[in-house]
């Protein structure tokens, strides 16, 4: 008798959960893809806004969809400033600052992961506790320093400090992915009679994968797309990365006078494509880096 009451009592409750995961596709699906659009739309009006005409940017009300799909945009940027020439400043810059931001951090890491020293802890919480200042805070110390290095109007300001350490935030995340390695690895090199480093570049940089793609990422986007430095450090017009470069199609108006703000869009989507890319290429990696790193404390 009391299985029975049991059994009634529980069957409205059956119901329920199953009437709830069947309105369930039907409640999150619609919130899931409003939610998308919202924070797609933004870029589907860049999107759009590149193959517009300068009277559909100013019409009003404003026109999503442009009346006339202007393609020359596209090739105008490439004529109305040296874009091309731009694209190949961030590129070295990128790819100095993200080949000694992971170089060097890596070993760095490698020190705090594997190594016992005096005040190890004190200095790595040294190291992070520089994540909590500013880069404006060193902004005018550094200007200084590299002004009297004459360094100024040149690529060295934005790509040489990563050579020095990579960054507390490398360090912090190539140790973390180091720790959730086994010791026993550098235990049977040491007695094949590997040194330290070919350790570290024949055994552990092999397996950290993951973690070296996921940094380099975040060091080429944040590269990419960095603007403070390079307007500081650059100021000769061929020197420019196309984040500054995007500036100069709101500041010069075309030959008739009129804003280039669809010319500024058209530059817009034409910087964002590497990172998608590589973002989209390297995804896997990405996501199984960030998983990894924080597995061992």
């Amino acid at each position: 008798m009391a299985a029975a009451m049991e059994t009634a009592a529980a069957a409205p409750t059956l119901s329920r959960r199953r009437s709830h995961r069947r309105l369930r596709p039907f409640v999150l699906y619609p919130a899931t893809a409003l939610l998308a659009f919202l924070f797609l739309f933004p870029f589907l009006w860049s999107l759009f806004s590149s193959f517009k005409t300068p009277q559909d940017m100013y019409a009003y009300p404003p026109v999503i969809i442009p009346s006339v799909w202007k393609l020359d945009n596209y090739s105008d940027i490439f004529a109305a400033a040296p874009f091309a020439t731009w694209y190949k400043n961030t590129l070295v810059i990128v790819g100095l600052a993200t080949s000694g931001t992971v170089i060097t951090a890596t070993v760095v890491a490698y020190g705090f992961a594997r190594f016992e020293f005096r005040f190890k802890n004190f200095l790595f919480m040294l190291t992070l506790a520089t994540l909590m200042l500013p880069s404006y805070v060193s902004l005018i110390p550094r200007y200084i320093l590299f002004y009297q290095l004459g360094m100024v109007n040149t690529f060295y300001p934005l790509w040489l400090p990563t050579w020095f350490g990579g960054g507390a935030f490398a360090i912090f995340l190539m140790r973390q992915f180091l720790l959730t390695l086994p010791r026993e690895l550098d235990e049977a090199a040491v007695i094949d009679g590997a040194s330290y480093f070919r350790i570290l570049w024949e055994i552990l940089v092999p397996l950290c994968k993951p973690a070296l793609a996921t940094l380099a990422i975040l060091t080429i986007l944040a590269n990419w797309e960095s603007f403070l430095d390079p307007v500081i450090f650059l100021q000769s017009t061929d020197q420019f990365t196309i984040a500054v470069g995007l500036n100069y199609f709101k500041a010069v108006p075309d030959v008739s006078g009129r804003p280039t703000d669809q010319l500024l869009m058209a530059a817009a989507m034409t910087s964002v494509i590497p990172p998608i890319l590589l973002f989209f290429s390297f995804q896997r990696y990405f996501v199984q880096g960030i998983v990894l790193s924080g597995l061992k404390e």
